[in-house]
């Protein structure tokens, strides 16, 4: 039998947050529990008291008292049915000058703001937003770049429930209009244009035209990005008016149930138009909080990083590191502008301990011959994340070769339908190469046959047979 690719030492395990858990839950509950996949069989055969450990432990912000379920099939169960929350609260429970978002674009514009700032602009944009009326269920949407004006906008909206759709400007009209004609935005950011391969690309007549064919839409918010906005659109004003107009003030947290819908994602429109996917407050919290502090070891001070755009669900996954008071490091643009080195200077400057990215990019710096390992200064980095497709062998190889021999590398894989993971990693078990590490917590994932049976080495459908969480709650009407 092979070795693994990699093994925690002693001390990365004792010092690993599921370690920590563990040794939590043995006292909480009286159990006498001694490696992952202990916690792993508790978490789906006693979920209730398993969801209610990621409560307690990973810091959630909330009225949680009542029972921690009804129901017990799929469609019937609910979760934490008396709760009382708000998601942007435990995103913003941190206040001090440390940084909590990190930008940097590829024309070399770099903003850094500190969760005092970042509380600071959401208490603006949230006031504003109210003095447009805008409320618990309604929708605002975003046609915005990677870029701190989402971060700021979506909390904002979530901090009044409001709901939050965001898709990334490369959209054309058409495919805007696919996804915001259904849900019927109140309120809209918009950008001005973005930069991709060293080149500044204008939106402003494709953001004229989808707003032509958005009457939903009443107030709107303009980021100026690349600096073309001529202040001829009607109803708008621009975010640093925004943030000048209005006066130092507190954010009102309106809390909410547990299913409060939070954010609407989208289905690829492969088959007819994109499904409008509709997740709650609750859900995404529990799931982000116990992805990014059990499985990817996500902790105070972290630099957290993945190359997304606001359209693909590990944008809305990466922004919940504020969750658990780590900073979010924010790139937008061409990950290969002006070179293959791009992001490993980010991440050399930036000291970044989790490096998250999709498969087709490890293979590409593979085959541009990089070797981060000798041009850059990684010694934070713990840990590096792959989705998006499958990661082959020789890419765990190239990585444990070339980018640094001491990295928890996890390949995940999961999706836009639960806003997070079905398998992922474990930071205090072995990697093996070609192999995804776990299955998530609190997730009773298999895989079945055609005839609906448990198999193993051999092909199947990856299913998961328990309710948890972070289901989606609906299509948006649907």
């Amino acid at each position: 039998m092979s070795s693994p690719i990699w093994k925690p030492n002693e001390s990365q395990i004792r010092n690993a947050n599921i370690t920590k858990l563990l040794s939590y839950a043995n006292q909480k509950e009286s159990l006498d529990f001694s490696n992952y996949w202990d916690l792993h069989q508790y978490s789906i055969d006693h979920s209730d008291n398993f969801w209610q450990l990621v409560v307690d432990y990973c810091g959630a912000i909330g009225d949680f008292s009542g029972p921690v379920r009804l129901g017990e099939s799929m469609i019937d169960t609910k979760w934490f049915p008396e709760a009382s929350l708000n998601f942007a609260e435990t995103m913003l429970a941190r206040r001090d000058e440390a940084d909590a978002i990190v930008f940097r674009g590829e024309n070399k514009v770099n903003l850094r703001l500190s969760f005092n700032d970042l509380y600071e602009q959401v208490a603006k944009v949230q006031a504003h937003m109210k003095a447009c009326g805008v409320g618990p269920g309604d929708r605002v949407a975003a046609f915005l770049p990677n870029h701190p004006a989402a971060i700021i906008g979506m909390l904002a909206a979530s901090s009044i429930g409001a709901i939050w759709s965001s898709c990334s400007p490369d959209f054309g009209q058409q495919g805007v209009l696919d996804r915001f004609g259904q849900i019927e935005p109140k309120l809209i950011f918009v950008v001005d244009g973005y930069y991709y391969n060293g080149k500044a690309h204008d939106t402003i007549e494709r953001v004229k035209g989808f707003l032509d064919n958005l009457p939903s839409i009443e107030n709107i918010v303009m980021v100026e990005y690349i600096q073309t906005y001529q202040g001829d659109i009607e109803s708008c004003l621009t975010l640093l008016e925004v943030l000048s107009s209005q006066s130092e003030s507190e954010v009102v947290f309106t809390h909410v149930s547990f299913d409060h819908p939070l954010y609407i994602l989208y289905s690829s429109g492969t088959t007819g138009a994109p499904k409008c996917i509709v997740h709650g407050h609750g859900g995404t919290l529990l799931q982000h909080l116990k992805e990014q502090q059990l499985h990817a070891d996500v902790r105070e001070d972290d630099r957290v990083f993945y190359f997304t755009t606001c359209s693909w669900m590990m944008w809305n996954w990466l922004v919940s590191a504020l969750a658990s008071k780590a900073t979010v490091m924010l790139y937008d643009g061409s990950p290969f502008y002006p070179g293959p080195r791009a992001l490993w200077d980010f991440a050399e400057a930036e000291k970044f301990t989790l490096f998250g990215t999709s498969a087709k990019y490890i293979d590409a710096v593979k085959k541009a011959e990089l070797r981060p390992s000798i041009s850059h200064d990684l010694s934070r980095l713990k840990s590096m994340m792959s989705t998006g497709s499958p990661l082959v062998p020789e890419s765990f190889d190239y990585v444990y070769n070339n980018i640094k021999s001491d990295l928890h590398l996890a390949s995940i894989s999961g999706g836009t339908d639960i806003v997070g993971c079905f398998v992922l990693g474990n930071p205090i078990g072995p990697v093996w190469r070609g192999e995804i590490q776990t299955r998530a917590l609190g997730l009773a994932v298999d895989v079945f046959d055609h005839e609906g049976n448990s198999v193993r080495y051999e092909a199947g459908d990856l299913v998961c047979t328990k309710p948890f969480p972070s289901m989606p709650l609906k299509f948006w009407n649907d």
